[in-house]
């Protein structure tokens, strides 16, 4: 053995951080995969794929006890100039299969590595997602058939991938099995196999094969929302996001809430079928889409990974939703499944898996463990409350030491639904409310204008738009900025008095109504429509202080707004209508579809798929209308912000209004001496 070979170097991979020593002569390649750094390479190690591309990062890493240079890898060599020179190398980066490690080393591994590389859209998440999916492409070059050798041709690829890739024990896919020889014959003996394995503990499967080199597959993160369909298509080999839409569920016209869809399905007897079979189409014109958008073909997607809240789930797999209309709210599956996508009418590789998460409970689903995987509750000391807003609120709450989980019926109030003038959040829906607290009249923001509507301009930036209604996000704000401007009590009642400062106090039979826009149409906001957000409201808090109550905590340190909605409620807005519990204002983020995010989590590494099974069993499952006082909770949180609780975080940053509650119930606990006026940010 020579002295260079028994020589080690100490070598650093970034970001993952881990680290170890390898003899003098390795090539970086297997020394990340001797540390379980995920490098892909399809080629086998030939510098024909170049998809293990790497960077030396030089310099002293005191920290580290590494000092890294250039000069301690091997020179660039005739493979990695050949591909270079056939596909360009960019400046700095290197072929971890063809670089040999010549001394201590810090070595970058590129996140955004794109080879082949097309347009690519804005990433979903800025998250950096480690790399471990469940599919992965191996090229190998088969041994010609041999009349002294008997072994068939399907033999010889499964001998050659163990010998090449470890790859033991393999299973196909049999709608491969008659197409082998073919590809085989056609590639020259050159072949590229798509292996799928998820857990360690089962078979691995051939689920493609091409002939040559076949240098990319894509996988679909989806998201089955009861309005709406969001789906990212991510390439598995580089974990970028190459196309990301959303479409409506036409499930719709079944039924606007969960509920009317179980109705509907218990009321016809094709309703199951036509609604599975409604989703299904949606999707497969949803992958057609993302597809066209990023110049994909749609059979180089290989996996699947699905969230949905129980119903949707139910539905999309083709289960019978009908006992999850009724209590005790049974879940016919409530684990992680595995499907062939072609199986459940999914248009895509006729190899693809699908996997789903797991759900939580009857009415807290894998779109709600998606969301609790993304923002990882169970992973901090802190105190988190992660609330997905829809026409079922899905709440957990919990740290590393306890997880607990409900669901509270809202109902479509929050979505527009039921409000007199509410809508979805589409061109010329009102977003964003002020009312001055002196004069009572409202400026606002249109969805596609960017003035508000005291700006010079704004009547002809927002001709082409109009003003149509109020999506979400402007009924929570008008509300609570009627609250704060005393046009209602803490109970939600329309002073009609106020109606003697303001024109805008309009009566409407025996309440009274707020006029928010007097045009065509003319908005108002009603006493009905207050009401219909306390009921949906004091349902959500109240399902909140249930858990802090099982938690035996009374305040939360920090919080997660999930979902379409939680991304444009303005915390503040929200905490003023007693929509969430008090907390610090700087610890409540909006952080979009996190249910998505979770999928994309598990698409891009099978670890997360354990990791989110594993926290699901673990956590505690809350059924609200079996608690006693659930019902006090929610009278409580009728009131704005909480008939009892108190919110002193809200109060150092906004000055609540005196409350006008009716005389006899004392005002209500630190009611008292709260001036009218307050700070405006």
């Amino acid at each position: 053995m020579t002295e260079a070979a028994e020589k080690e170097a100490l070598v650093l991979f970034m970001p993952s951080g881990k680290r170890g020593r390898f003899p003098v002569g390795m090539p970086v390649l297997e020394a990340a995969r001797k540390l379980g750094v995920y490098v892909e390479s399809v080629c086998g190690g030939r510098a024909t794929c170049g998809r293990c591309q790497v960077s030396v990062q030089e310099g002293n890493f005191a920290k580290h006890q590494i000092v890294s240079s250039n000069d301690h890898i091997s020179p660039v060599g005739p493979k990695e100039e050949r591909y270079d020179k056939v596909r360009g190398l960019p400046e700095g980066r290197r072929l971890s299969c063809s670089a040999l490690i010549q001394g201590d080393l810090v070595i970058d591994v590129p996140q955004d590595t794109v080879v082949n590389a097309q347009v690519v859209r804005k990433a979903a998440t800025d998250r950096v997602i480690e790399r471990n999916a469940a599919i992965q492409l191996c090229y190998v070059e088969v041994e010609e058939p041999d009349m002294h050798k008997p072994l068939g041709d399907l033999d010889r690829l499964k001998a050659v991938l163990e010998n090449d890739w470890g790859w033991k024990n393999l299973l196909i896919a049999p709608h491969l099995i008659p197409q082998v020889q073919g590809i085989l014959r056609k590639g020259n003996w050159g072949v590229t196999a798509a292996i799928h394995r998820d857990m360690d503990s089962s078979r691995p499967f051939i689920i493609g094969l091409w002939p040559g080199l076949k240098n990319e597959a894509y996988g679909i993160a989806c998201d089955i929302g009861s309005t709406t369909i969001a789906m990212h298509l991510v390439s598995l080999l580089s974990g970028r996001i190459a196309g990301s839409s959303g479409t409506s569920n036409p499930q719709i016209r079944f039924g606007e809430d969960l509920m009317s869809r179980v109705s509907y399905v218990m009321m016809n007897p094709d309703g199951r079928e036509a609604m599975t079979k409604a989703v299904r189409e949606a999707i497969n014109g949803l992958i057609g889409k993302v597809c066209d958008e990023a110049t994909v073909d749609r059979h180089d997607i290989l996996d699947l990974v699905f969230v949905a809240n129980p119903i949707m789930h139910h539905l999309f797999l083709g289960i019978d939703p009908t006992e999850l209309g009724q209590a005790p709210f049974a879940l016919a599956v409530s684990g992680a499944l595995q499907y062939w996508a072609h199986e459940i009418d999914i248009d895509v590789n006729r190899g693809a898996r699908v996997y789903t998460l797991p759900c939580i409970a009857g009415h807290v689903g894998a779109d709600a463990a998606g969301a609790t995987l993304a923002e990882g509750p169970y992973r901090q000391d802190k105190m988190m409350l992660l609330v997905d807003v829809g026409t079922n609120a899905e709440i957990i709450l919990g740290n590393r030491k306890r997880v607990v989980a409900a669901s509270s019926p809202t109902g479509p109030a929050f979505e527009g639904a039921e409000i007199s003038s509410g809508q979805r959040a589409a061109p010329g829906a009102i977003e964003r409310v002020r009312i001055d607290p002196t004069t009572l009249e409202p400026k606002f923001r249109v969805i596609g204008v960017d003035k508000w509507s005291d700006e010079e301009g704004f009547a002809e930036a927002a001709a082409s738009v109009g003003v149509t209604g109020i999506c979400g996000s402007a009924i929570i704000e008008v509300i609570a900025e009627m609250y704060l401007s005393g046009i209602i009590s803490e109970d939600g009642v329309v002073d009609g008095s106020m109606a003697e400062r303001s024109t805008r106090i309009i009566p409407n039979g025996r309440t009274f109504s707020y006029l928010l826009h007097d045009g065509e149409p003319r908005i108002t906001v009603t006493q009905n429509d207050v009401r219909a957000i306390q009921l949906a409201k004091a349902a959500l808090y109240a399902g909140i202080k249930l858990l802090m109550e099982k938690q035996e905590v009374t305040h939360v340190d920090t919080i997660r707004f999930a979902g379409a909605f939680g991304s444009f409620i303005d915390p503040k807005y929200a905490m003023v209508l007693g929509l969430i519990p008090d907390c610090d204002l700087a610890e409540v983020k909006a952080v979009g579809n996190a249910a998505g995010t979770g999928a994309l989590m598990a698409l891009l590494n099978r670890g997360h798929r354990r990791e989110i099974e594993e926290i699901v069993r673990k956590i505690e499952k809350i059924e609200t209308a079996l608690e006693s006082n659930f019902q006090q909770l929610f009278i409580d949180a009728m009131a704005m912000p909480n008939k009892v609780d108190a919110f002193p975080n809200l109060s150092s940053v906004v000055t609540l209004p005196e409350r006008k509650a009716p005389s006899e119930d004392g005002g209500g606990e630190g009611g008292g001496g709260r001036r009218r006026r307050r700070s405006r940010e």
